[in-house]
């Protein structure tokens, strides 16, 4: 075993709370306002809104309650299938079962995400178009959405599936809790954030997310109509608070002010968090650490580092490794359609994501990253390449 093994424990991803956020979480427990009601949650609507530069924003519990309430301002219906990533976390892919549709699992690209060009093969061979409904021939399920997921800060080619929506009639639902931050900066999305293309994008604020609320997401979307609903659904449809009227099937999936006022100092410093998320990237890469890139073509928050092994087996050695030396480390997420609860779902071509599976290792990339922290964990992975472990 390493000597290093005697030093302090390096996170894997741990949030930075060193800005104004005990003092705003005063200000909001000074007014009592601490539950689902209270300006910071307002300020903190307008804030994200402004830096993504859209007209609005809901705040609400989580990124998954986010794509639940999405999924049924969208419209998507009982027996309709949704096209999603199998390489992704779970909670992507769960709200389309809430709403009792069908998930139909794709492969990823080189990117990690959904693989653009296999949603095109799977529409245009799988499926038959009668110029309003896309309908899945195996199944005879109309295709109503697709979930794009912006894995660990990269970017969904959404170019090509913005076109292949409109082919075809299909919402375009951006999962961007990963990737508050990334902008694209080519093409004709140059300068547009991800989660602001699609229909709907979603925003996480977890512990380990690039800001956090604690737990916390954040909904935008290109209908003001449909932003609004998504609200009205997330305070349990209230028609009438007063009275407490409510007109259709709610959720309480409201952000809390202490959340809000957290996430508005948080938000302060989002760039800066960018900036060091960058710079510990181009560390490890100085310090020849086998990295997985990001689009070339975009401005990427670098959420999460992706270090290539050569298989599963070499994959958990090095988790092992780490881990007795103080280093958390991960394998990145099972496939979903692997996972019980989606066996015999539908899945199409699935290759890269297999590959990238068995070799993936999620290291350190907290924002309060030291540079020594980079260096020993650079020596670690090396430690291991020669051997050890």
């Amino acid at each position: 075993m390493s000597e290093m093994n005697s030093t302090n424990f390096i996170p894997l991803s741990m949030p930075n709370i060193s800005g104004n956020e005990r003092k705003y979480v005063d200000e909001a427990i000074d007014t009592t306002w601490v539950s689902t009601g209270g300006a910071f949650i307002s300020r903190f609507e307008e804030s994200i809104a402004d830096y993504l530069k859209v007209d609005s924003a809901v705040a609400c519990q989580s990124g998954t309650a986010g794509l639940h309430l999405a999924m049924v301002a969208l419209g998507i219906e009982p027996g309709d299938e949704v096209l999603v990533p199998t390489l992704t976390f779970v909670a992507a892919v769960n709200p389309v079962r809430y709403i009792g549709a069908e998930p139909v699992f794709i492969d990823c690209d080189d990117t990690l995400c959904i693989d653009a060009k296999k949603v095109r093969q799977f529409c245009e061979n799988e499926c038959d178009f009668d110029g309003e409904k896309l309908i899945d021939k195996a199944t005879g399920k109309p295709v109503s959405a697709i979930v794009a997921v912006h894995v660990f800060g990269n970017l969904a080619d959404l170019e090509e599936l913005v076109d292949i929506a409109n082919t075809y009639h299909l919402r375009i639902i951006e999962d961007a809790t990963e990737a508050l931050g990334s902008y694209y900066q080519s093409d004709q999305y140059s300068g547009k954030f991800a989660g602001t293309i699609g229909d709907i994008g979603v925003y996480s604020f977890n512990g380990n997310k690039i800001i956090t609320t604690g737990g916390g997401g954040m909904i935008v979307a290109r209908d003001a109509k449909v932003l609004e609903h998504c609200r009205h659904l997330s305070t349990q449809a209230k028609e009438d608070p007063l009275y407490f009227i409510h007109d259709e099937i709610g959720f309480n999936y409201r952000m809390t002010n202490l959340q809000a006022a957290l996430g508005l100092a948080q938000l302060e410093r989002l760039e800066e968090f960018v900036t060091a998320k960058e710079s510990n990237y181009e560390r490890y890469i100085e310090n020849d650490v086998k990295l997985l890139p990001f689009r070339e073509d975009i401005r990427s928050n670098k959420w999460f580092y992706s270090y290539m092994t050569d298989g599963v087996k070499e994959r958990d050695r090095l988790i092992q490794w780490m881990d007795a030396n103080k280093v958390q480390c991960r394998p990145v997420w099972a496939l979903i359609h692997t996972l019980k609860p989606y066996e015999g779902s539908r899945n199409y071509q699935i290759e890269k994501a297999v590959y990238y599976h068995d070799k993936i290792v999620n290291i350190p990339c907290s924002t309060n990253l030291s540079e020594s922290d980079v260096n020993r964990v650079s020596a670690l992975i090396h430690e291991f390449e020669q051997g050890a472990g």
